[in-house]
């Protein structure tokens, strides 16, 4: 049984750890807004963008002068897997469920014969998944010191990305990002960037344009922008659902250290009843003696 000294100490540590929880919930709160406000944003634009890529693509179908981007190595043997994660802990589940999701789409690529790589993007990805696959990564970028998403960031890791294609290094890219929806609901995604997927829908509502100069040269302008694009929407959804994941997490750490300081302040008062009680049958027993 632990002393009254020791309860006490214990029920300062963690209402100290209380406070620590409940301003991170708030700090979290706060950039949160901003950083769904930034990933709302680009959704009309990324989406439009899509909408366009498909109706260049559907008018291009066929072309022997087809980008390679569109129309990709004619293989599939080698990946590029881009994990994109946080660069800090203390998000509940959100890191591990993209580094699953990684995880389980690179064990089935490796079952199949495939080659594959890994360009990481946060820290946290990267610590995971190092433990099993050092020897797949091929770059990390550290976004550490990055204090708000901005295109220029998803510009150097598309540019990356896009020189690795054009060297030859792998013959299907996929980005993996948690996308947001709410507070409490990160979905964990994974999308095809090389070569250029093209929903059937968009196709056949953008199939009745028609382009000048031709399609096969606007495409060589946009695919590599479009690269950047979906990079870049990924890193603010990533941001969205970090603070998201990170304020639920911290508000249940508070409420959880709420519930610790209850049941310690209870054992705490009995102990000290007991002690008390305790004292007073001497002080009555010693009383009787004499």
């Amino acid at each position: 049984m632990p002393s009254l000294k020791d309860l006490k100490n214990r029920i300062g540590s963690v209402k100290n750890t209380r406070k620590i929880t409940k301003a991170m919930q708030m700090v979290a709160a706060a950039k949160l807004r901003r950083a769904q406000e930034a990933a709302e944003a680009a959704r009309p634009y990324a989406d439009r963008m899509a909408s366009v890529m498909a109706g260049l693509t559907a008018a291009a179908a066929g072309s022997d002068m087809a980008p390679r981007l569109l129309a990709g190595t004619g293989e599939d043997r080698r990946h590029l897997l881009v994990v994109m994660t946080s660069e800090r802990g203390l998000a509940g589940g959100f890191n591990s469920s993209i580094v699953k999701l990684a995880r389980l789409r690179l064990q089935e690529l490796q079952a199949q014969g495939k080659q594959v790589a890994i360009l990481t993007v946060g820290k946290k990805g990267r610590e995971q998944l190092k433990r099993e696959y050092s020897a797949l990564f091929v770059r990390h970028f550290d976004m550490s010191e990055v204090k708000r998403i901005g295109y220029e960031n998803a510009r150097q890791v598309a540019d990356d990305i896009l020189d690795r294609f054009d060297a030859g290094e792998f013959d299907v890219a996929t980005l993996f990002y948690n996308r947001f929806e709410s507070v409490i609901s990160q979905v964990p995604t994974a999308k095809q960037v090389i070569p250029a997927v093209v929903e059937a829908g968009e196709a056949e509502a953008s199939s009745l344009y028609d382009y000048e100069p031709d399609e096969n040269a606007i495409l060589n302008e946009l695919l590599p922008r479009s690269v950047a694009t979906q990079v870049f929407a990924a890193l603010l959804e990533n941001a969205a659902s970090e603070q998201g994941a990170r304020m639920t997490a911290m508000d249940n750490a508070t409420r959880n250290a709420g519930d610790m300081i209850d049941r310690l302040t209870t054992v705490y008062n009995r102990s000290r009843q007991a002690a008390i009680t305790k004292e007073l049958i001497e002080i009555i027993s010693g009383a009787e003696a004499l």
